[in-house]
């Protein structure tokens, strides 16, 4: 099979053996896989890794030696592997396993490939009318619905989501349905278009607009700016005893003036991963819409040229089509 594989600083595209199951596991042939901002911090040395990248991904279900009615279903992953002994995971909670090994970012290999082998306790369902171009999207999706978990959401709610890139739009999008008081501020006209058209307020504050007093005091703001300095515009836009949730994940230190944290009597929390379950049903109502972020789809076999375009300026969504 095909993967691609960082080491040394570079990414691959390499023959390698498929994978073999153990008993708990399955063999996943995968459809499509999309690039993260976290694959192109791991680039920048985010965190040492080494093997095959990717841990969004959608596929099907080839050879699972306990759980043969598994065969043929279509499933996406939990990214997280946990040890399963630890008392976060005996608590259901392995995302916090301090032994978690995590697709294609720790300690395990990822989905940019032709086959990826995944614990069978990590893997969802995914029903026939969701196709393979909105499933990919399961995982940052349950990323982005995790802050629903976190922070109690009513009607009431004013919330603000910082950064219009992937993460920002599929932030916008699911909390919008947590509450209509919801604005979205960002860089480019176009992305905050894709959310426009889904009936989310939005505000250009960097093209000169001058805010006004809709834009500031909110109760809820999300930073997903992807820049170190996101938390201090978060800071700005926040109510006293307002919530700022924090996306962001940066190889460049953040500095936090903490004196008008302490002085207004914010609180800071930070937010990751989410309920795959929960992602997936909301697909399968197609609550929101998720293919307008699909930038661009490349081939398993073009994946430099992928990474290469996910990481230019204004570029949304890049899939890898692995099928």
């Amino acid at each position: 099979m095909l993967a691609a594989i960082f080491e040394h600083g570079q990414v691959t595209v390499q023959e390698k053996e498929i994978p073999s199951p153990g008993p708990k596991e399955a063999l996943v042939r995968v459809h499509l896989a999309g690039v993260c901002n976290t694959d192109l911090e791991i680039l920048a040395g985010y965190v040492p890794f080494t093997g095959t990248l990717g841990h969004e991904f959608v596929g099907r279900v080839v050879q699972a030696l306990e759980h043969p009615e598994l065969v043929g279903q279509r499933v996406v992953a939990d990214i997280n592997c946990g040890c399963g002994h630890c008392p976060w995971c005996l608590q259901k909670n392995h995302r916090h396993c301090m032994q978690r090994k995590v697709l294609g970012i720790r300690g395990l290999d990822g989905a940019f490939a032709h086959y990826i082998q995944v614990p069978v306790a990590n893997l969802y369902p995914v029903p026939d009318q969701i196709p393979d171009e909105d499933a990919v999207f399961a995982e940052p999706l349950a990323a982005a619905l995790e802050i629903g978990q976190q922070v109690h959401i009513t009607v009431q709610t004013r919330v603000a989501v910082l950064g219009d890139g992937k993460l920002g739009l599929l932030c916008a999008l699911a909390l919008s349905l947590y509450s209509p008081r919801l604005r979205l501020f960002g860089r480019h006209p176009a992305k905050l278009h894709i959310a426009s058209a889904q009936g989310i307020a939005t505000c250009c504050l960097w093209s000169g607009q001058i805010p006004g007093p809709e834009d500031t005091g909110f109760d809820l703001v999300v930073d997903c700016t992807g820049q170190a300095q996101g938390i201090d515009t978060a800071l700005d836009l926040v109510r006293p005893e307002g919530t700022v949730v924090l996306k962001t994940t940066s190889t460049d230190p953040s500095t936090v003036n903490m004196s008008r944290v302490v002085v207004n009597e914010m609180s800071l929390l930070g937010s990751r991963c989410g309920d795959m379950g929960l992602a997936v049903h909301f697909l399968a109502h197609r609550w929101i819409s998720v293919q307008p972020l699909i930038h661009k789809v490349f081939p398993l076999s073009s994946t430099p040229m992928a990474l290469d375009q996910a990481g230019q300026k204004g570029a949304l969504k890049v899939l890898i089509d692995c099928r």
